[in-house]
């Protein structure tokens, strides 16, 4: 039997720096029309902004935070991570089950 409910989910992805804010947001519309194109709903995308990434990742130091909050079919997430694997501009994501969405999200300082 196949599951028919939308879970809600929070999407972190890690931009390259190297695009203007043109290709950047057009990178973000991308990842948002793939999950819409599934039958999946964006409920709120935070730009966290540019940050120095904890090692390098090809060849870059800094990333573009975005932590995206939307949620689909369990059953689709795979062809997401698919999708996002042939995204160039895509430096790294993360997707995981969430309980609501955050109105706000921060990064917070390596002394906290």
């Amino acid at each position: 039997m196949k599951n028919n409910r939308n879970y809600l989910y929070e999407g972190m992805y890690i931009i390259s720096t190297t695009l203007s804010e043109d290709a950047r947001s057009n990178a973000m519309e991308k990842i948002q029309n793939g999950i819409v194109e599934r039958g999946g709903e964006v409920h709120k995308q935070h730009d966290l902004g540019r940050c120095k990434l904890a090692y390098d990742i090809r060849g870059r130091k800094e990333g573009h935070y975005f932590v995206l909050y939307f949620s689909i079919n369990p059953c689709q997430i795979d062809e997401l991570w698919k999708n996002y694997h042939l995204h160039e501009d895509l430096l790294r994501f993360m997707t995981l089950r969430a309980d609501k969405v955050q109105e706000e999200v921060t990064f917070k300082s390596a002394s906290e």
